[in-house]
């Protein structure tokens, strides 16, 4: 097995079950045209976070690091008419790449995108009224941060809610206790807190694909 083969079995999987959707591709587009790293969650990745928020029944869902908006999209779909979507975003450019991807797929009036560093946003939210309880929460964004993420993830949620941190493999890097990569030391740090949180029943999962070797790991909130 080799990057090569994993691009290719994520094409045929993504050619059969996760068709071409124009609002999706021009939100690749706007993002790549803006020069954003290219670090969306792929095409399966996207559906699968479709799937968990539609099998969840989620009407509310936050997500912590927007890029392009293109996860946002996906996550957003899953919601009814009157769902609601808070995407916390750092980068003023990339929020407003996001913002335009969101009204171009019709989704301005579910999905909001909030602008700044989002453990100073996280607090505010807490104090919201109608902000929350999340019914799921996506993690997507400074990794050194998951930790604290995850414990303000908890402040928003419920007993039931969902709580989704992505690339939690590192490339298997995660394992290595003596890294002086911030992203390491706080993805340890975010599955220490979860391991020892009561509050919590969880797992994660490697896997392989277009984005290389990561994974994610999937949290339920049961107290």
């Amino acid at each position: 097995m080799n990057q090569e083969q994993w691009n290719a079995v994520d094409r045929y999987v993504t050619d059969l079950l996760v068709p071409a959707d124009e609002a999706l591709t021009a939100a690749l587009a706007a993002s790549d045209a803006a020069g954003m790293p290219a670090i969306n969650v792929a095409p399966n990745q996207g559906k699968l976070l479709h799937l968990l928020a539609r099998m969840q029944g989620a009407r509310t869902v936050l997500e912590i690091g927007t890029l392009g908006g293109y996860s946002t999209i996906w996550l957003a779909r899953a919601l009814p008419e009157d769902g609601r979507l808070i995407s916390l975003e750092y980068s003023p450019g990339h929020a407003e790449v996001a913002v335009a991807n969101l009204a171009h797929a019709g989704l301005d009036k579910i999905a909001e995108v909030r602008v700044g560093p989002a453990l100073e946003i996280l607090p505010k939210l807490v104090k919201e009224p109608g902000a929350g309880p999340f019914d799921l929460v996506f993690i997507d964004a400074d990794k050194q941060n998951n930790a604290h993420y995850v414990e303000w993830a908890l402040k928003l949620t419920q007993p039931g809610s969902v709580i989704i941190v992505d690339n939690a493999i590192r490339g298997g890097a995660v394992v290595d206790a003596g890294s002086a990569d911030p992203a390491i030391a706080g993805t340890r740090a975010m599955y220490e807190l979860v391991g020892r949180e009561d509050r919590l029943e969880a797992t994660a999962v490697q896997t392989v694909g277009t984005k290389g070797w990561d994974g994610f790991l999937l949290a339920r909130v049961v107290a």
